[in-house]
């Protein structure tokens, strides 16, 4: 805490006679350090960031990138690179999960906020970011989607769920899951969030702010509407779903087609399979056992995604009944 507070005032000369607090600030399953540092009445964010995980080197240009377009981030105010420490705008301490208990009447407009951001990122020309040259991860394509799908085998099926190998069996070979994926990657792509979830969504008067948005990479935009529709975090009726989904597809910059819903379910089951291989991943394996308190919520909501997929009654009924 000391060395960040004398780190400021190095780095912000401003803050030299002023009394600085430290504060750590918890972030999900990210091997990144968070605190907020206050001196007077300003606050920035300190984030220190490791080796780990290699997007996490990208985070700035890619800041910058999207406010280029147009798009609500923080601003970054200092980036050491050799350091690996990133000073950045503190957006406050509410974001979209802070709202979950709020009336449907408080809640939407935060969410059309969190969608209008949604869809002027997917609208984003493919020249212009090949024009920025900014470093983008893998796109989802066959291998990525497939990658989802073991991840969830092992780490929730087989892991938390606690499925032996003969009874994961039916459900590993089901030929639905390799369906998805050849159906998915034949579809035209855009940037995605690619982890567009509440506590991701930072909202500053009453708007959107995106954050995490380091793991930008071309895919399908129903994976970022998934990723907010089915957040394990909310609880969301399936008329407030269906409210928002008519919502993003009604945005002049939104693409829609007449198998957008189709693909919006595929895409939920590849997300939903992805978060709860996360849970069992970091619960089990990675000693953080709070994230398996959301698996019943995610595990119901994969149920309900895959009992409107044919072929995948069996699967659907399996979760739905695992309790």
């Amino acid at each position: 805490m000391k060395s960040i507070a004398t780190a400021a005032r190095r780095q912000f000369p401003e803050f030299a006679d002023t009394e600085i607090s430290v504060e750590p600030l918890e972030k999900g399953g990210s091997d990144r350090r968070f605190h907020r540092v206050r001196a007077g009445d300003r606050s920035l964010i300190h984030i220190q960031y490791g080796t780990s995980r290699e997007e996490n080197s990208h985070y700035v240009e890619i800041a910058g990138f999207l406010h280029s377009a147009g798009l609500q981030v923080p601003e970054v105010f200092h980036h050491d690179a050799e350091a690996k420490v990133i000073w950045m705008q503190d957006l406050g301490e509410r974001d979209l999960w802070h709202f979950r208990g709020e009336p449907w009447e408080i809640r939407r407009p935060l969410y059309l906020s969190a969608l209008d951001q949604a869809a002027k990122l997917h609208a984003i020309a493919p020249a212009g970011v090949a024009a920025s040259a900014i470093h983008l991860q893998p796109p989802f394509d066959e291998a990525v989607y497939e990658w989802e799908q073991a991840y969830f085998f092992e780490n929730c099926l087989q892991g938390a769920l606690g499925l032996d190998a003969a009874a994961a069996r039916p459900h590993l070979e089901n030929p639905v899951f390799r369906q998805t994926v050849r159906r998915l990657v034949e579809l035209p792509r855009t940037l995605v969030h690619r982890d567009f979830q509440s506590q991701n969504l930072m909202i500053q008067a009453g708007a959107a702010w995106l954050i995490d948005f380091q793991g930008l990479r071309f895919g399908l935009p129903q994976y970022d509407l998934a990723s907010l529709l089915y957040d394990p975090y909310v609880t969301l009726t399936e008329a407030e779903r269906a409210d928002l989904l008519d919502a993003y597809r009604n945005h002049p910059q939104a693409r829609n087609d007449a198998a957008f819903r189709e693909i919006f379910d595929l895409c939920a089951l590849q997300r939903l399979m992805q978060a709860l291989g996360a849970y069992g991943f970091l619960g089990l394996k990675k000693g953080k056992p709070h994230f398996l308190r959301h698996i019943p919520a995610a595990r119901k909501s994969l149920a309900e995604v895959a009992g409107r997929i044919a072929g995948l009654e069996a699967f659907a009924a399996f979760l739905e009944n695992r309790d």
